[in-house]
């Protein structure tokens, strides 16, 4: 027992004084911390309004006076015609999204470092990350002119395929494709720098023992990189039911209306479109629980198979 309190105290002493020494870190964070608590955590106090009846009239009204309904708007929420297509859209394109974007950034990343040819590789790299900073609005636009019935596509291809109007999952794997483009660039900067982190005399014994440039990628690259990846991943599926609503309603029309709505748009149309804040709201709880959830499953499975885990 005494050992385990020296121990203890110990540890608590090392603590103290690596704070001390990272003193002006923590105090560069605490403007941030103040910003997650103020927009993040406090707002969580409007959950209230998932378990009442809350309408324009009553908007202004005290939290203590406004008609409590339990589950109502979750019982509401969940037997909508358009909830299970909603999900299924909303598991669709996540999956989706998750497996293509993680894949084709990897590939780009592993791509830009082979490269020699430094300026090449720097001029390709901003280029590619470009589109993360353009707005959904002007994605959307160029995605249609490319795209629609006549388009540039069509055109090209010297026949109608009809890609943004198919009433089919198709349009999912469209709009992944789109987000794609637009987000390739900037998700492989966080795997180029691990890969920068990569001790470069492991290249140069793999080369010596005549390793092809592959097999350096599959052995040395890829394994060291893994870590990342497993966090990225694990951060994805805590945000799978998360789709943008935005691009949903920008690339959809009323042909694909089936397969573009998700959870988000489905709150919107809901909650603020029928001017029902409670029942807009237990369907973002709704979406927030799963997510935390999914978070946590995620991370515990990754701790089970031996990977790196996010908590």
């Amino acid at each position: 027992m005494k050992a385990k309190s020296k121990e203890k105290i110990i540890k608590q002493k090392f603590s103290l004084q690596l704070m001390w020494k990272q003193r002006y870190l923590l105090m560069m964070s605490v403007p941030f911390v103040i910003w997650l608590i103020v927009f993040k955590y406090v707002p969580l106090w409007g959950w209230t309004m998932a378990f009442q009846e809350v309408k324009p009239k009553t908007f202004a009204q005290p939290v203590w006076e406004r008609k409590f309904v339990g589950f109502d708007n979750f019982i509401k929420a969940f037997s909508d015609r358009l909830f299970g297509q909603t999900m299924i859209n909303t598991i669709g394109l996540s999956i989706l999204g998750i497996a293509l974007g993680t894949i084709m950034a990897i590939l780009f990343a592993l791509m830009l470092n082979e490269i020699c040819f430094n300026r090449f590789k720097k001029v390709t790299q901003t280029i590619s990350y470009l589109p993360h900073f353009v707005s959904w609005v002007v994605i959307a636009s160029i995605a249609k002119m490319a795209l629609n019935d006549g388009g540039m596509i069509d055109t090209l291809f010297g026949r109608n395929l009809n890609l943004m109007s198919t009433n089919s999952p198709l349009f999912w794997v469209v709009v992944c494709l789109i987000n794609i483009w637009k987000e390739m660039g900037w998700d492989a900067i966080v795997y180029l720098s691990a890969m920068a982190g990569i001790d470069q005399g492991l290249y140069e014994a793999a080369k010596v023992d005549g390793a092809t440039r592959l097999q350096r990628i599959w052995h040395i690259t890829l394994p060291g990189i893994k870590p990342t990846v497993v966090v990225l991943l694990i951060m994805s599926i805590g945000s799978a039911l998360n789709v943008g609503m935005e691009r949903q309603m920008l690339l959809s029309n009323a042909i694909v209306q089936d397969h573009a709505m998700v959870l988000s748009w489905f709150a919107y149309v809901r909650g603020i479109g029928t001017s029902n804040y409670g029942l807009g709201t237990a369907i973002g709880m709704f979406q927030s629980l799963v997510g935390i959830l999914l978070l946590f499953l995620a991370n515990k499975i990754a701790g089970w198979l031996g990977e790196s885990k996010l908590i």
